[in-house]
């Protein structure tokens, strides 16, 4: 049995790169940090960040470019992937990416406010998330299938939204 996922929950370290590619397909290059904290065995509290590169296509790289930000909080679920590419200098180069499936956005930067956000799939779609990324990722497993979750496209609607049209 061959496994190859990732999930990493943590901050955008710059604005995601949006581009197009030469088929029409959208791409974005998010870079994000996460952290990992420890105690030395002299008690001493201890800090360790990674820097990850992840690569977003279709309306997932969308959604990003939309709702993403530099210091924005994301969940993101997807796989490794290791690729070869020749450097503007002519050496050949490796680097090794996260190739994003689904996402969540957590909280804003430090300096936004909310903490609620949506979880979107590499087929596009999005729907309210849990109010912090920890709880979203703890309870993925017990959230409801994608059909039975109620939404509301704004899209579709032109008139007012009354609230007794709200279902939760």
């Amino acid at each position: 049995m061959n496994v190859n996922k990732v999930i990493i929950v943590g901050r955008l370290t710059r604005d995601p790169e949006i581009r197009t590619t030469g088929s029409g397909q959208t791409v974005a290059t998010l870079g994000m940090a996460t952290n990992n904290y420890w105690t030395d065995k002299s008690g001493q509290r201890q800090e360790k960040t990674e820097f990850h590169t992840v690569v977003l296509w279709g309306r997932l790289a969308e959604i990003a470019g939309q709702y993403l930000t530099k210091g924005a909080e994301a969940f993101v679920e997807g796989r490794l992937q290791t690729r070869a590419y020749t450097g503007k200098d002519g050496v050949e180069r490796k680097t090794t990416e996260i190739v994003g499936e689904s996402m969540q956005l957590g909280s804003r930067s430090q300096q936004g406010q909310g903490s609620g956000g949506y979880a979107a799939r590499q087929e596009g779609s999005a729907r309210p998330a849990a109010a912090s990324s920890a709880a979203a990722g703890a309870g993925a497993a017990q959230m409801p299938k994608e059909e039975d979750i109620p939404t509301i496209n704004l899209d579709d609607e032109r008139e007012d939204i009354k609230i007794e049209d709200v279902p939760f």
